[in-house]
């Protein structure tokens, strides 16, 4: 049985995501350079083939590709790796990638579960809204899973982090020793709030750094993730990204809606999901003003907003029935 150019170019991009995977898993676990080395360049490749592959499909059926969850759950899965390429080279924070690459994978191959053939689109969906409203709101949810993913990273070596830290009492009050990253971040994210200090769950453990100088082997790993304060930074931003995605996602799809169903808004389930998503992500954004709020919340808060998109996603569109359902 001979495989279509869509299906040889789908099983490349699996491919490469995979490997990509494994090696960037192995340099956040061992920092080894050849694993960075091999991991990047199969993340691009995988990516850019993804976007290939949507293309050649446009080209080849005339059919708008992101039509079906299976063509939502492919761009979805391209602009998580496309959106992490982006912030792993500002931040050199490759080894988010290998759970990037394992969530992109996953979700790429749920997708192909979903692939029905090429059929013509439902009325409601043979519209030019369907080439703006969805890749906008996709982009945005592929946005808020790499932010996800680095506030994951943030938990990790905070928690982690304190286990290792039994300071007297006076001394917990006191900032650790920062490093020249460990600076950078404090000073970041100092300017972007005009904060006068950084609160105590952006600071590093104090006693990471003397565990680490006593040869604990878990606090010699942990000091080589980036401060708190730079991963709270970039995950803010992240969200700063995924957030005007989704406003205006959530204002096309209304316009969409007038024209295919008479109203602007109807709370349907996924109207209603999207909103609340909205809500948790626009809190996020304001608390993150406030210093009480930034690191440990708002990497929670990050993690609870991901949790309410996946149910937007997926969990609204495959299980309860309405206007957006699959079921249907």
């Amino acid at each position: 049985m001979s495989l279509s150019l869509d299906q040889i170019l789908i099983l490349i991009a699996i491919s490469a995501y995979i490997t990509s995977m494994l090696a960037l898993f192995t340099y956040f676990l061992a920092r080894e350079p050849i694993a960075k080395a091999v991991g990047i360049p199969f993340a691009v490749i995988g990516c850019a083939t993804q976007f290939v592959e949507l293309a050649v499909r446009y080209e080849t059926t005339h059919v708008w590709p992101l039509t079906n969850l299976y063509g939502s759950l492919s761009l979805f899965s391209a602009m998580s790796v496309a959106i992490f390429i982006g912030f792993a080279w500002r931040y050199d924070v490759w080894f988010l990638g290998g759970f990037v690459q394992a969530l992109a994978a996953g979700f790429l191959a749920y997708g192909l579960t979903w692939n029905e053939g090429t059929m013509p689109a439902v009325p409601a969906l043979q519209s030019y809204w369907i080439k703006i409203h969805v890749p906008l709101v996709v982009s945005a949810y592929a946005a808020f899973m790499v932010a996800a993913v680095s506030s994951l990273i943030y938990l990790i070596k905070y928690y982690f982090g304190r286990s290792l830290d039994a300071p007297p009492p006076s001394r917990a009050l006191q900032p650790a020793h920062a490093g020249a990253g460990d600076a950078a971040g404090t000073a970041a994210q100092m300017q972007i709030h005009g904060a006068t200090a950084v609160t105590a769950t952006m600071r590093e453990a104090p006693g990471l750094e003397a565990a680490a100088a006593h040869g604990s082997t878990l606090a010699q790993w942990l000091v080589t993730l980036p401060s708190l304060a730079k991963l709270d930074i970039m995950t803010y931003r992240i969200v700063a990204i995924g957030l005007p995605l989704l406003t205006v996602g959530i204002i096309t799809g209304a316009w969409w809606a007038k024209e295919a169903w008479g109203a602007y808004w109807q709370w349907d389930p996924k109207e209603t999901a999207a909103l609340t998503s909205w809500i948790v992500y626009a809190a996020y954004m304001h608390l993150h003003t406030r210093s009480a709020w930034r690191g440990l919340r708002s990497a929670w808060l990050s993690i609870l907003g991901f949790i309410t998109i996946m149910f937007c996603y997926l969990g609204v569109n495959i299980w309860i029935s309405g206007l957006h359902s699959y079921k249907m």
